[in-house]
């Protein structure tokens, strides 16, 4: 394999590292919000939005 070969691959992997990295953050980010939203519903808290449609 090349040296050019090498270094594409090795660009590849880092990016698809990256990528998959930052889709699982996202991911367990928006599990966590929905988990915080719920507790707050569960508190009584509302979204602004409830209101208009109340």
């Amino acid at each position: 394999m090349s040296a050019h070969a090498l270094y594409v691959t090795a660009a590849y992997a880092v990016s698809a590292i990256a990528i998959v990295g930052l889709v699982l953050w996202i991911l367990a980010d928006q599990r966590a919000r929905k988990r915080e939203m719920a507790e707050l519903e569960a508190a009584g808290h509302r979204r602004r939005s409830d209101k208009a449609k109340a």
